[in-house]
């Protein structure tokens, strides 16, 4: 017989997913096949992922995130936000928060409300880090990943890598299309440089203060809005002297703005808002 799961869908500048509270209740589905029948965009609800709620002995909660391709990932800062609206608007949790993730414990903080609901949110994101033990990068393990030279398809890339808790390749230039960074990113995501594999960005210096990209995320595809990815790519154009610590990001779903406290070892945050878009049930058979 299936069982009927309780889920509410949220988003933050288009990068959407689906949330379930599992501090309660259960027995749960295999999230990771779960994840990649409900996110399907024709066959299930569609979204970018599903965020598993779950309870936490450290923070408000712990945050699992699941990629519409079944494999879990560390950290995504536009679901963070939304968490952190969806646990407010319910008065779960105040303006200052504590989340549990794969990258550690991070501090979401509301700064906007509207009618008693947030809007917008502000993200402490963690400092950044560019060795490749860190990125998960073969090679010397001490050693950064600065226009690192890769070939893919005969086309020569220079990639700069950041960790934000999970790995990032940032390729600067002119913006790529769509397309184009389909094709490519996806081949650079499971270039066996990165054995875990590696989220892709297309990225663009408008000036010192504005930065426009397009994401290909690993597990995910082609996204409108990437928050770990925004704050890789403020941390690799200012270690490497593209634009100063603040920028405002341009990204398919909207803006984003970042900011580096006390670099090189301090913080990025991350500003954006997060929006909650509908709540609704699905059906999954108890034996998959």
């Amino acid at each position: 017989m299936p069982r009927t799961y309780h889920f509410t869908k949220l988003h933050g500048l288009g990068n959407d997913y689906l949330y379930f509270d599992a501090r309660e209740g259960g027995p749960w589905p295999d999230w990771s096949a779960f994840a990649r029948a409900i996110s399907d965009r024709h066959f299930g609800v569609g979204a970018d992922g599903i965020i598993v709620i779950e309870p936490s002995t450290t923070a408000e909660v712990r945050m699992r995130i699941f990629n519409a391709d079944g494999s879990e990932s560390e950290m995504c800062g536009n679901g963070l936000r939304a968490l952190a609206k969806w646990l407010y608007d319910r008065g779960w949790a105040g303006t200052r928060q504590l989340i549990e993730t794969g990258a550690g414990l991070l501090e979401p903080e509301i700064v906007e409300t509207e009618g008693g609901k947030a809007t917008r949110i502000r993200v402490n994101m963690g400092p950044p880090r560019f060795r490749r033990r860190d990125i998960g990068m073969l090679g010397d393990p001490d050693a950064e990943a600065l226009d690192e030279a890769v070939t893919v398809d005969g086309r020569r890339f220079s990639l700069t890598c950041a960790s934000m808790g999970n790995p990032h390749a940032m390729i600067f230039g002119p913006m790529m299309d769509e397309a184009t960074l389909a094709h490519y990113g996806s081949r650079i995501e499971t270039d066996p440089l990165f054995p875990r594999r590696v989220n892709v960005h297309s990225v663009e210096v408008l000036d010192p203060g504005h930065i426009r990209m397009r994401h290909w995320e690993r597990g995910a595809g082609l996204t409108l809005a990437c928050g770990t990815g925004v704050a890789a790519t403020l941390a690799a154009a200012h270690y490497t002297g593209r634009t100063g610590p603040r920028v405002e990001v341009e990204v398919p779903g909207g803006i984003l703005e970042a900011e580096w406290e006390n670099p090189p070892t301090g913080p990025i945050y991350l500003t954006g808002p997060a929006v909650e878009v509908f709540s609704g049930t699905y059906e999954w058979p108890d034996d998959v």
